[in-house]
Protein backbone atom coordinates (compact mmCIF):
# COMPACT_ATOMS: atom_id res chain seq x y z
CA UNK A 1 0.00 0.00 0.00
CA UNK A 2 1.27 3.18 -1.32
CA UNK A 3 0.74 6.20 1.71
CA UNK A 4 1.61 9.54 0.55
CA UNK A 5 1.81 12.23 3.06
CA UNK A 6 2.38 15.38 0.86
CA UNK A 7 0.95 17.78 -1.41
CA UNK A 8 0.30 17.04 -4.97
CA UNK A 9 0.18 13.40 -4.51
CA UNK A 10 -0.65 10.93 -7.55
CA UNK A 11 -4.38 10.10 -8.42
CA UNK A 12 -5.47 7.05 -6.51
CA UNK A 13 -2.57 7.26 -3.94
CA UNK A 14 -3.53 6.84 -0.49
CA UNK A 15 -2.45 9.02 2.21
CA UNK A 16 -1.89 7.34 5.42
CA UNK A 17 -4.98 8.10 8.34
CA UNK A 18 -3.32 10.36 11.41
CA UNK A 19 -3.86 8.71 14.94
CA UNK A 20 -6.37 11.47 15.46
CA UNK A 21 -8.73 10.36 12.84
CA UNK A 22 -8.08 6.96 13.81
CA UNK A 23 -8.56 7.33 17.24
CA UNK A 24 -11.79 9.42 16.38
CA UNK A 25 -12.92 6.45 14.72
CA UNK A 26 -12.15 3.90 17.09
CA UNK A 27 -14.87 5.88 19.62
CA UNK A 28 -17.68 6.04 16.53
CA UNK A 29 -16.69 2.48 16.29
CA UNK A 30 -17.24 1.35 19.93
CA UNK A 31 -20.06 3.74 20.00
CA UNK A 32 -21.83 3.10 17.10
CA UNK A 33 -20.70 -0.56 15.69
CA UNK A 34 -19.30 -2.66 18.23
CA UNK A 35 -23.01 -3.46 19.31
CA UNK A 36 -23.49 -5.37 16.17
CA UNK A 37 -20.24 -5.65 14.56
CA UNK A 38 -18.27 -7.44 17.48
CA UNK A 39 -16.14 -5.26 19.99
CA UNK A 40 -13.02 -6.48 17.68
CA UNK A 41 -14.59 -6.50 14.53
CA UNK A 42 -15.75 -10.37 14.21
CA UNK A 43 -19.02 -9.77 13.55
CA UNK A 44 -22.31 -11.48 15.33
CA UNK A 45 -21.81 -15.54 16.17
CA UNK A 46 -22.68 -17.61 13.27
CA UNK A 47 -23.25 -14.59 11.19
CA UNK A 48 -23.56 -16.37 8.08
CA UNK A 49 -26.64 -18.11 9.23
CA UNK A 50 -28.72 -15.55 9.03
CA UNK A 51 -31.74 -14.46 11.28
CA UNK A 52 -34.96 -16.70 11.98
CA UNK A 53 -36.47 -13.59 10.38
CA UNK A 54 -35.01 -13.90 6.95
CA UNK A 55 -32.50 -10.92 7.84
CA UNK A 56 -29.20 -11.33 7.77
CA UNK A 57 -26.39 -11.18 10.96
CA UNK A 58 -24.01 -8.23 11.06
CA UNK A 59 -21.17 -9.47 9.45
CA UNK A 60 -17.24 -8.94 10.25
CA UNK A 61 -15.56 -6.12 9.16
CA UNK A 62 -12.27 -7.99 9.92
CA UNK A 63 -10.44 -9.66 7.28
CA UNK A 64 -12.87 -12.87 7.72
CA UNK A 65 -15.44 -10.73 6.77
CA UNK A 66 -16.75 -9.10 3.33
CA UNK A 67 -16.10 -5.66 3.82
CA UNK A 68 -12.86 -5.15 2.19
CA UNK A 69 -14.34 -6.97 -0.99
CA UNK A 70 -16.06 -3.50 -1.61
CA UNK A 71 -14.74 0.19 -2.22
CA UNK A 72 -14.64 2.82 -0.03
CA UNK A 73 -17.53 4.67 -1.46
CA UNK A 74 -19.99 1.63 -0.94
CA UNK A 75 -18.96 1.40 2.16
CA UNK A 76 -19.19 5.21 3.07
CA UNK A 77 -22.83 4.82 1.21
CA UNK A 78 -23.66 1.87 3.55
CA UNK A 79 -22.63 4.14 6.90
CA UNK A 80 -24.61 6.83 5.37
CA UNK A 81 -27.66 5.51 4.01
CA UNK A 82 -28.09 1.84 5.48
CA UNK A 83 -29.87 -0.31 2.57
CA UNK A 84 -32.33 2.42 1.94
CA UNK A 85 -31.33 3.09 -1.62
CA UNK A 86 -29.65 -0.39 -2.62
CA UNK A 87 -33.01 -2.86 -4.39
CA UNK A 88 -36.17 -4.11 -2.38
CA UNK A 89 -34.56 -7.78 -2.22
CA UNK A 90 -31.55 -6.54 -0.46
CA UNK A 91 -33.00 -3.81 1.81
CA UNK A 92 -35.36 -6.68 3.75
CA UNK A 93 -31.80 -8.91 3.76
CA UNK A 94 -30.13 -6.13 6.17
CA UNK A 95 -31.12 -4.39 9.44
CA UNK A 96 -28.14 -2.09 9.02
CA UNK A 97 -29.59 1.59 9.95
CA UNK A 98 -28.49 4.95 8.68
CA UNK A 99 -26.18 6.88 10.35
CA UNK A 100 -26.29 10.26 8.15
CA UNK A 101 -28.42 12.11 10.54
CA UNK A 102 -26.38 10.77 13.83
CA UNK A 103 -22.78 10.93 11.78
CA UNK A 104 -20.67 13.36 10.61
CA UNK A 105 -18.76 12.80 7.03
CA UNK A 106 -15.85 13.30 9.15
CA UNK A 107 -16.77 10.70 11.66
CA UNK A 108 -17.64 8.03 8.37
CA UNK A 109 -14.61 8.23 7.30
CA UNK A 110 -12.26 7.84 10.21
CA UNK A 111 -14.92 4.60 11.05
CA UNK A 112 -13.84 3.64 7.99
CA UNK A 113 -10.86 4.38 8.28
CA UNK A 114 -10.10 2.92 11.72
CA UNK A 115 -11.67 -0.62 10.38
CA UNK A 116 -9.47 -0.31 7.90
CA UNK A 117 -6.39 -0.08 9.64
CA UNK A 118 -7.97 -3.22 11.45
CA UNK A 119 -6.93 -5.34 8.26
CA UNK A 120 -3.82 -7.46 7.46
CA UNK A 121 -1.75 -5.65 4.62
CA UNK A 122 -2.58 -8.20 2.29
CA UNK A 123 -6.33 -7.16 2.98
CA UNK A 124 -6.07 -3.65 2.54
CA UNK A 125 -4.42 -3.67 -0.64
CA UNK A 126 -6.73 -5.90 -2.51
CA UNK A 127 -9.65 -3.82 -1.13
CA UNK A 128 -7.42 -0.45 -2.15
CA UNK A 129 -7.17 -2.31 -5.65
CA UNK A 130 -11.42 -1.90 -5.49
CA UNK A 131 -11.00 1.99 -5.36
Amino acid sequence: MLFLVACGAEEGATVAPSQNQLALGETVYVENCASCHGANLEGEPNWQAGNPDGTLKAPPHDDDGHTWHHPDEYIYERIRYGTENLAPNVQAQSNMPAYRDVLTDEEITAVVEYIKSQWSDRVREMQEARN
